[in-house]
């Protein structure tokens, strides 16, 4: 256990977010997702599983310690249902509130077509598997950066 970090960080998946760069996104997606074939063509080849949590509280830790780029008019991204690229599911909004709260201001997900996303994916970094079993609980969190003085 660390001090202040949220439980749910495990030390493989504190990796991941540390090892990340400027730029580089992370696919959190939800127990449907074929995220074993994805994370294997990622840049880390990496998979996290998170079982049992919903899609919320997995974002919730994650957004507590990852900078989300804000160079990019596009940071967070959604999938898109199909046939219905307005629908915006429960899992989205409370992803959204999560996102927001962390960032401490609006910051729309911009959605992206299934296929789309699934190209998208395996150009990440590595995959975060959440077990919330909710359709389109998929996103994609562009890393940012933390500029300070050294030392």
């Amino acid at each position: 256990m660390l001090k202040d970090i949220d439980p749910i960080l495990s030390a493989d998946l504190l990796w991941i977010l540390a090892a990340m760069g400027h730029g580089d996104d992370l696919a959190l997606v939800d127990a449907n997702h074929p995220a074993e074939t994805i994370a294997r063509a990622t840049s880390s080849g990496r998979l996290v599983r998170l079982p049992g949590l919903t899609m919320a509280r997995a974002a919730r830790a994650i957004l507590s310690v990852l900078p989300i780029d804000d160079f990019e008019p596009e940071p967070a991204r959604r999938m898109l249902v199909v046939g219905d690229a307005a629908a915006v599911p429960e899992v989205q909004h409370e992803v959204q509130a999560e996102l927001d709260r962390a960032l401490g201001r609006p910051q729309p997900l911009a959605g992206i077509e299934r296929f789309a996303f699934y190209v998208a994916a395996k150009q990440a970094f590595a995959v975060v598997q959440v077990g919330d079993p909710r359709p389109y609980g998929c996103f994609l969190f562009r890393k940012g950066v933390i500029a300070g003085a050294p030392g």
